[in-house]
């Protein structure tokens, strides 16, 4: 089991590295994609945030995945 900052930073670099497989060149772009803060996707993509289920579904759709491909690891 993966204790909980380190799950945080796995998760982010997840985002991270599917958000540039999928050709979105910034945070502020996939932000604007799902509906959320810049900020808020700098702080997922650093490990920083823990974020809920909703906010999971919505990069999930930004970024045209399922939700479940995001904790793929």
């Amino acid at each position: 089991m993966v204790k909980g900052s380190d799950f945080l930073k796995k998760f982010g670099k997840k985002v991270k590295t599917l958000r540039i497989q999928k050709g979105i060149s910034s945070q502020i772009a996939l932000a604007n994609k799902a509906h959320l803060d810049r900020t808020y996707i700098g702080g997922i993509e650093r490990g920083e945030r823990n974020l809920g289920l909703k906010n999971v579904e919505k990069i999930a759709k930004a970024l045209e995945i399922n939700p479940e491909d995001l904790f793929r690891f």
